[in-house]
């Protein structure tokens, strides 16, 4: 009978991980599939493995090839398959036990090409945040494309999604041979859908080994495949969804140029990947370049210069001091606000102030720490500040809003960061039912506006009056 799920599963020298992964796929909930194992020209234990499952299970199919690449294993997996719908995976990693069913589920209820969900970092076997897929999957969306959830050209790994079969032909997609082949395959796939289902729901368990093809990524040979599957990528987006390149390029510079960094740390004779880091900058947008944050526009300045021992001690700096890296002000008459990195005070190298300007990056702290009934009144106490700004803010304004009504409230200063302020809940009459508080803060000449959190929760801090008629004297915010 044919299948409604095939997983293709290419494997090469991955003996001490393979069984955990096939295991994985054999306790799935869904069980109408086949997984479809290449043996790429293993030449350890794992073909053993691999056979052994096949005589256990009759949803196990092997088959074999020279050693060609992932890419090329993978593609003859596919002609081979024979299910509705098309899934990977790769041969050290793991596939919770419902992975499949989720995501399987979602495209038969809304009929949409493909369906990804959220990723978990295998690591010493311990589930970890994956920092690649970490801001994807907070907001889950049916019936979506990447061109309406931009935050999708983060999702550029095929494996952690089910396909439609039919739509996988259609497409054309196929994969090249190389390190890097599933990225410009990931990207293709989304554009080229007409709707994804976005779950959120983890789906994969990626692990990360101590060697792997793609952990030996500062080795030149590997930067440049990297660099080749940039290039498809952005092609590919020029053609067909121009307005995603900006967020691609940006994701290149926040992830990909790492390990650029790393190379020219460790390199003995820098030459050949800085004439490397030269290529993969001249390939980006220059919005992207523009709009980098200030501490990465510094190492971008000191690459192109060719200034190989200054960047080695800004990313020393990076590690040391990137979450405490201060933001200071310059000048009176108009002050500009700069990241204080090092070279920022050497006039010797004559780096331009628009580097290392930072103003863009700052960001107004507001949260409410308490709000107690004295009997009388309100009274709030809370903190503003301005993230990496080590200085007391000169002026704060406070008020309520529902949205229509504005209460000014007077506000006195508790030490550096402190506010205090107090209020009739009388006042609110004719408003509500929500009010939130909001700040207007000013420093230098630079004046920042933003709504209070609360201190205990993530969300906004409301203050919610209850009880008609009058006011409840009890009752105070409600964090959503």
């Amino acid at each position: 009978m044919i299948p409604l799920l095939s997983v293709v599963v290419p494997i090469h020298n991955v003996e001490p991980y393979l069984t955990e992964c096939l295991k994985s796929l054999a306790v799935q909930t869904l069980e109408d599939f086949e997984v479809i194992m290449v043996d790429d020209g293993s030449s350890d234990g794992s073909r053993r493995i691999a056979e052994d499952f096949v005589a256990a299970d009759r949803r196990f199919v092997l088959i074999g090839q020279r050693n060609l690449g992932p890419g090329p294993a993978r593609n003859a997996g596919i002609e081979q398959a024979r299910g509705a719908y098309l899934a990977f995976a790769d041969a050290d990693d793991v596939v919770p036990p419902e992975g499949y069913e989720r995501l399987v589920a979602k495209l038969a209820e809304t009929g949409s090409d493909l369906a990804c969900g959220a990723v978990r970092r295998l690591v010493d076997g311990v589930l970890e945040e994956s920092i690649l897929h970490e801001k994807v999957f907070r907001r889950p969306k049916l019936c979506t494309h990447i061109t309406d959830k931009q935050v999708l050209i983060r999702d550029r790994t095929i494996w952690n999604k089910v396909y439609r079969r039919a739509f996988w032909d259609r497409a054309g997609l196929e994969f090249a041979a190389g390190i890097y082949e599933d990225v410009p395959v990931a990207m293709q796939a989304h554009v080229l859908a007409t709707s994804v289902d976005m779950v959120g729901d983890v789906v994969y368990h990626w692990r990360r080994r101590e060697w792997s093809i793609t952990q030996s990524r500062n080795e030149l040979p590997n930067l440049q495949e990297r660099l080749a599957a940039i290039r498809a990528v952005r092609a590919f987006l020029d053609e067909r969804a121009p307005e995603l390149l900006d967020g691609f390029d940006a994701l290149v510079l926040e992830k990909d140029i790492v390990f650029l960094f790393q190379a020219l740390e460790s390199a003995e004779e820098p030459g050949p990947v800085l004439d490397l880091a030269r290529a993969w900058v001249a390939e980006l947008g220059q919005r992207a370049l523009d709009t980098a944050p200030s501490l990465r526009r510094l190492e971008l300045h000191l690459i192109g210069r060719g200034l190989v021992a200054e960047l080695r001690k800004v990313r020393e700096f990076r590690r040391a001091r990137e979450d405490a890296a201060r933001v200071v002000p310059r000048g009176w008459r108009t002050t500009g606000w700069y990241g204080d990195y090092p070279f920022f005070r050497d006039r010797r190298l004559k780096i331009p102030d628009s580097v290392f300007d930072a103003r863009e990056e700052l960001k107004l702290l507001a949260k409410v720490e308490s709000c107690e009934w004295t009997g009388a009144e309100y009274r709030l106490r809370g903190q503003v500040s301005i993230h990496r700004v080590d200085r007391r803010i000169g002026r704060v304004d406070l008020w309520l809003s529902d949205g229509h009504r504005r209460i000014p409230l007077e506000t006195q200063r508790a030490g550096r960061h402190g506010i205090v302020t107090t209020f009739d809940p009388e006042r609110l009459a004719g408003g509500g039912p929500t009010w939130r508080l909001q700040v207007r803060a000013e420093i230098r000449g630079l004046v920042m506006k933003g709504w209070f959190r609360d201190a205990e929760a993530r969300g906004s801090w409301r203050f919610t009056p209850s009880g008609v008629p009058g006011w409840s004297r009890s009752g105070m915010d409600m964090p959503q």
